[in-house]
């Protein structure tokens, strides 16, 4: 397994439950518990159900939904129905929380980490050979979970596909929630003119938010990312000033974003298989870029037990159920993106007025889509 992330603990817990022997090599030092707040959406949950992994108690988001930059509701919705609807609740999490969680299921000393992989090649007629930093390991099966800007995605996919910048940027930051900030329990999303801001109250109490703007690529602002966002937010509405002010200037993250163009024709080659980010950036709009990982790692786990059967028969199925339903995905998020992100007066005006009339039905059956998912049915 390259890579330590959320997709790569996945997928080594899933496959460790079909037998197999999994070794994850992680490049960083130690694995830090970086990022912010995730929405783990009812297929993720059931996704992690499969790999016998819960999450912490906690509470659970209420009512929310759309709102302008005034205030003012574009369109509600209620997680509430979930369960009965899915099969699964919606759970926001702070990502250290999963990452825990996820490294406490596993058989230990399964992570290695500062060891960054360097080569992937076929051994003299035997398995692969995996060479990192210190030593080179045999393996039947190699799987790239190194993330959006995976060194190694080329062993499948050649020279293409690549990230490509989305035209906006994402901040993000937690801040502890305290008796001067009042909060809804529900997730909102404010849409402005090519900016928007978010707010997810966490299981643990805590508060996700993030924002995003129309900017070039490798944009920084020069006196720091909490000082622009006050810039831009401090005259919208409450409470989305009130809780960037208490947030920490330092835990502010900002982050480019990014979509896998063209999609892979395939995730697999040979026994290298993508999973994650590797195999499907996408952007954030839908809040399935960790859900698709962890449905990778359930999918892939199934595909493949038990360990030993017929290996190449379960990647072809892997790479058949997860290539098609992530492509999907990855193209509803950026489309959704692109109208969220407009910045012309007439043409965000335009898209409000569409979002406050499109009929609850019809934003059912397309949530109905992403959310509805099992993991498909274990071969051999």
């Amino acid at each position: 397994m390259v890579g330590g992330g959320i997709g790569g603990l996945a997928a080594a817990r899933g496959l460790q439950l079909a037998g197999w022997s999994v070794r994850v090599l992680e490049r960083a030092a130690d694995l830090e518990s970086l990022g912010a707040g995730l929405s783990l959406f009812p297929n993720a949950v059931r996704a992690l159900g499969a790999l016998g992994v819960e999450l912490p108690a906690g509470r659970l988001p209420g009512p929310g939904g759309i709102r302008a930059r005034n205030g003012r509701w574009l369109s509600r919705s209620d997680p509430a129905a979930y369960p009965e609807r899915y099969g699964a609740p919606l759970v926001a999490v702070h990502r250290a929380s999963l990452q825990r969680v996820l490294l406490e299921a596993l058989v230990p000393g399964t992570v290695m980490t500062g060891a960054r992989v360097a080569e992937v090649r076929a051994g003299d007629g035997g398995p692969l050979v995996v060479r990192h930093d210190t030593e080179e390991l045999g393996a039947d099966l190699v799987v790239l979970a190194d993330g959006a800007a995976s060194g190694t995605r080329g062993l499948v996919t050649g020279g293409r596909p690549r990230p490509v910048h989305a035209g906006y940027t994402a901040w993000r930051g937690v801040m502890e929630a305290g008796p001067g900030t009042a909060v809804a329990d529900g997730a909102t999303e404010s849409w402005g003119r090519g900016e928007r801001f978010g707010i997810v109250p966490l299981a643990d109490g805590r508060i996700y938010w993030f924002a995003t703007a129309n900017a070039p690529e490798g944009g920084r602002s020069p006196d720091g990312e909490h000082a622009e966002l006050l810039r831009r937010f401090s005259g919208w509405h409450a409470p989305v000033p009130d809780v960037l002010r208490a947030t920490d200037p330092g835990a502010v993250l900002r982050h480019d974003v990014y979509e896998l163009l063209p999609h892979p024709r395939s995730y697999v080659r040979g026994r290298v298989v993508l999973l994650g980010d590797a195999a499907h950036v996408m952007s954030p709009n839908l809040g399935q870029g960790a859900c698709q990982a962890l449905e990778d790692a359930a999918t892939l786990g199934a595909v493949l037990l038990p360990a030993g059967a017929d290996v190449d028969a379960g990647l072809a199925a892997y790479d058949r159920a997860r290539r098609p339903r992530a492509r999907r995905i990855a193209r509803r998020s950026a489309q959704i993106g692109r109208i969220a992100q407009l910045d012309g007066r007439f043409s965000s005006a335009a898209r409000d007025h569409v979002i406050r009339w499109t009929p609850d039905l019809l934003t059912r059956r397309q949530l109905d889509d992403v959310l509805q998912w099992d993991v498909p049915a274990r071969l051999g």
